[in-house]
């Protein structure tokens, strides 16, 4: 929006999406630029997901483990 020259309530009205998802935008791309913190940037938000996704799997191999040697 600063780099457009404008507010993201006047970007809004003219592309349709509302105001805060362009605010959201931007942000995102600051964040990814390493311009703003405390924003996971794209790829450590995927990063987090895939560990989650594999924490999960690892910890329901874990309990089968434990209940067959019991």
């Amino acid at each position: 929006m600063a780099r457009a020259g404008r507010t993201a309530n006047q970007l809004a009205k003219k592309f349709e999406p509302p105001a805060h998802t362009m605010r959201d935008w931007r942000f995102q791309s600051e964040a990814d630029r390493g311009e703003r913190h405390g924003v996971l940037t794209v790829d450590e938000r995927a990063e987090l997901t895939r560990l989650r996704r594999e924490n999960r799997q690892l910890k329901a191999e874990r309990d089968i483990l434990g209940q067959a040697a019991a």
